[in-house]
């Protein structure tokens, strides 16, 4: 995901997008237990389009409040 993907979406889509994204890592977190992980580089794409995602609500919401 980049960030102009990201700057594109609405804020709703933002809320779900990280909320899967959560859910996801917490299951390769859980399939890491049972080493049934095959692509460990997944973690931190993951945790990066979260921290992507974060960002950007934070700073709509700066905007907003201005």
């Amino acid at each position: 995901m980049t960030g102009a993907e990201v700057r594109a979406m609405k804020d709703e889509e933002l809320k779900l997008t990280v909320a899967k994204l959560r859910s996801q890592l917490f299951e390769m977190r859980t399939k890491r237990v049972t080493e049934t992980v095959t692509d460990t580089a997944q973690f931190g794409k993951v945790r990066k389009d979260i921290a992507r995602l974060l960002t950007e609500q934070t700073s709509r919401s700066k905007k907003a409040s201005k």
